[in-house]
């Protein structure tokens, strides 16, 4: 039985707000647990979007956190398609769209993010798409189905990970691809240019096309039909529909109302709710998870904390929603873990874990065979010490490439690079 002598809202209604709450009432919380979401849905996993759902190989219901019914049986009160509006710390109240008024003891806002738009004439057009909602993925899903169908073509702005497992995709379904992309390299924010042309030759033997150094200024239509994109160095690319792939900003409005602090959108921390490391805001009542938060990033094990960084991938949703609401209880539960995320593209699995964007390390190293993408890839700063790895189709090292992040020992390249010297041998 619920008993309401407190009462715990969580606003958002995606993975990391459905583990909060499922969190709360596994430890033993009996208030009453709020849950609030602007859609209509259930809350469900992003990654399948643009990976299983999208290419056709999972039904939609295999992307829900949990069973619709589960929300009634552990006394979840939902509010779907409901988005919370105004946020009022002093009086502790959140105030929905329809006027609702919700008195709250601790609140967790998990709002997420949302697609960066296109700022170009054209965006108007029915055949110009996003990826974020599990209603853009149903609609992208038959948009990639009938291209294929009828030779169409798909212009993607943007090279980063939604740009290219969507280009994976339309791949798959037979459709035309072109990525148009600012960088000189897919990923370049998150690989560099050592690794970022792996992806490029790899989309290339698969069909498809890219325009690197280039930036989408206009779609071109008629009758409100998509004909083609132009781009800043003049070029044209026939398009039958568009993909805006260009990176997503934090949903941070509700936190900026409320006077809650918030970290720069324009440094390298990519913007968000500032948070520390129980995943509090600067209001003691209100914590952030998710895509939203930005929080304390520390590698090394006896490395001082670096600036704040938001992270807007799956794994750091499934584990700062249950972070928060163990710290909404009041139990010690630092959430530090490293910044880590996967993909599928054709017939590669890769997963990356750690932190080094461009100008941050010294020198990345490889072990396995790059050519034939079967291999890890090694970040090492100046001093020798692991920032980042990845691996790629050699699943089973992750955890061993976080031990070696968090030890923040000095590793030789020679052995990192020499597959005869197993990565548990050099941990300290």
């Amino acid at each position: 039985m619920v008993d309401a002598h407190q009462t715990f809202v969580i606003v958002g209604g995606g993975l990391a707000g459905a583990k909060a709450a499922e969190t709360l009432r596994a430890e033993g919380f009996t208030g009453r647990v709020i849950l609030i979401c602007d859609e209509r849905d259930h809350p469900y996993e992003r990654p399948p979007l643009s990976k299983g759902y999208l290419l056709g190989k999972e039904e939609r219901d295999s992307v829900f956190v949990h069973e619709p019914a589960w929300y009634a049986q552990a006394h979840i009160e939902l509010h779907l398609g409901q988005p919370a509006v105004h946020l009022d710390p002093e009086a502790r109240t959140v105030r929905l769209g329809d006027g609702t008024l919700i008195v709250y003891d601790r609140l967790l806002l998990a709002t997420g993010a949302e697609p960066r738009r296109l700022d170009i004439p054209g965006t108007g057009l029915a055949g110009v798409h996003h990826l974020r909602r599990l209603a853009h993925a149903e609609r992208l899903r038959g948009v990639l189905a009938s291209l294929g169908r009828d030779n169409g073509h798909l212009v993607i702005a943007g090279a980063g990970w939604i740009g290219l497992e969507v280009a994976a995709a339309a791949r798959s379904y037979g459709a035309e691809v072109t990525v148009v992309e600012a960088a000189p390299t897919p990923l370049h924010g998150v690989l560099g240019p050592e690794l970022g042309g792996v992806f490029t030759d790899l989309h290339r033997e698969h069909g498809v096309r890219f325009h690197f150094g280039a930036r989408l200024t206009e779609i071109v239509g008629q009758d409100g039909v998509v004909l083609a994109v132009r781009t800043d160095d003049g070029e044209e690319h026939p398009a039958h529909d568009v993909l805006a792939a260009i990176g997503a900003a934090p949903r941070t409005a509700l936190a900026e109302q409320a006077g809650l602090d918030l970290v720069d959108r324009t440094g390298t921390s990519g913007g968000g709710i500032a948070v520390d490391s129980s995943l509090r805001t600067s209001d003691p009542y209100v914590y952030a998870a998710g895509d939203v938060a930005a929080a304390p990033l520390t590698l090394a094990q006896d490395a001082p904390a670096d600036t704040r960084l938001r992270v807007e991938h799956w794994a750091n949703a499934l584990n700062g929603g249950p972070a928060a609401a163990r710290a909404m209880l009041g139990q010690d539960a630092g959430h530090d873990r490293l910044p880590y995320f996967f993909s599928d593209q054709y017939d590669v699995a890769m997963e990356y874990t750690g932190h080094a964007p461009p100008g941050s390390y010294a020198q990345v190293v490889c072990r396995g065979d790059v050519a034939k993408r079967e291999f890890t890839a090694f970040w090492l700063d100046a001093d020798g010490r692991l920032l980042a790895g990845m691996n790629v189709n050699v699943p089973g090292v992750a955890d061993t490439l976080g031990q070696l992040i968090r030890s923040g020992a000095s590793l030789e390249p020679g052995a990192l690079a020499d597959p005869h010297v197993p990565l548990t041998a050099l941990l300290p």
